[in-house]
């Protein structure tokens, strides 16, 4: 896997709307699953029995699966957090289940990804000093039964690729903290890459390169850094300006099921708007994927209105080949030593185009 790297987010064991051929024709180098959403349904026992996540989906290349602990504390309407785990409530049928560090390893062991996420406490958007303390304080606690679970437990295919587990750094909104965190995290493990939580949950977009400004000196060169839940256009450039290596965001394709695009020298745009009513241009000139090779935004903005599913499909394609070219042209663009000119006047592009329209 090269980075800077975007990773399609595929939480039912599918990107939506979307094949696996077309997702790896799309660029992609790897993308995610969601433990807490797997875990309720098939069930991951399931999973196992069907040949992991690879042979369950039909992607044979890397996949990582996120641990859940952002969704049990965001989805679920009753939650009991407590030193043992976090019971909560299934948000399908209303089911309770305890997710332990322990059993967390158990399940993303079966579910067989190559890269696997501790369980983390992941505190509300600018939450309290206080909160976020805790929560960081529990999440290194946690860190070390994941590691000692995850050793004990056998690779479910010894002749497959070696799974590789990847802690999670917290601490809100408050710098040290956030030092505190990672600093205890390095001293507790010889890692493969690490990850940076907690952050683009509400908090202003200042506040989130703040933190991983204060993290960047702090960061183990040797280590990827995965800045999880993260991945509209801008974010992924500053981000990438801050040290991080990997991004994964729901955003592409759910933007693409809304309508809303990403083009070069516009920002983001909604193909409904009566502007395109008449477009026989590209979605984007500067697009190489199959929606912009082929498609004209008159028709796309018909399909919209129309409410024809093919609509979805189509800017879903757009939008992550725009996030997977973005982070690929920034590898380019650092390998020639000119990423931070390169992306201040890819940024002033895109924001000057969202301006214009108001």
């Amino acid at each position: 896997m090269q980075t800077p790297v975007f990773m399609p987010v595929g939480t039912q064991a599918t990107v939506k709307t979307l094949t696996p051929e077309e997702v790896e024709g799309l660029g992609a180098q790897i993308i995610l699953g969601n433990t807490y959403h797997l875990y309720l349904r098939p069930g991951h026992e399931l999973v196992r029995e069907l040949g992991g996540l690879h042979g369950f989906q039909g992607w044979k290349k890397p996949i990582l699966t996120d641990s859940g602990g952002f969704q049990v504390f965001s989805l679920s309407d009753i939650n009991t957090i407590e030193e043992e785990g976090v019971t909560f409530q299934s948000h399908i049928d209303g089911s309770r289940h305890l997710f332990t560090p322990e059993r967390v390893m158990e399940i993303e062991r079966a579910l067989g990804a190559d890269i696997i996420m501790a369980f983390d406490q992941c505190p509300p958007g600018q939450s309290s000093r206080e909160v976020a303390t805790q929560a960081y304080e529990r999440t290194l606690r946690w860190l070390e039964r994941c590691r000692t679970r995850f050793a004990q437990l056998p690779a479910e295919d010894p002749q497959g690729p070696v799974q590789t587990l990847f802690p999670i750094v917290q601490g809100g909104i408050y710098p040290d903290l956030r030092r505190e965190s990672l600093q205890a995290t390095v001293d507790a493990g010889d890692w493969d890459g690490i990850a940076i939580g907690g952050l683009s949950v509400g908090e202003p977009k200042p506040t989130m390169y703040a933190m991983l400004e204060a993290l960047q000196p702090e960061l183990p060169e040797r280590l990827p850094r995965y800045l999880m839940g993260v991945g509209y256009p801008d974010d992924l450039l500053e981000a990438i300006g801050r040290g991080v290596d990997m991004f994964d965001c729901v955003a592409p394709t759910r933007n693409g099921r809304n309508g809303a695009v990403w083009i070069a020298g516009e920002g983001q745009v909604n193909i409904k708007q009566q502007r395109f009513r008449a477009d026989a241009g590209p979605l984007d000139p500067d697009c190489d994927c199959y929606t912009c090779r082929t498609y004209t935004r008159a028709y796309l903005r018909h399909l919209f209105v129309a409410g024809e599913g093919l609509c979805m499909r189509l800017l879903s394609i757009h939008n992550l080949r725009f996030l997977v070219r973005l982070a690929d042209t920034a590898r380019e663009r650092i390998a020639a030593g000119d990423f931070t000119s390169w992306s201040a006047a890819w940024l002033a592009r895109f924001h000057a185009g969202r301006a214009a329209r108001g």
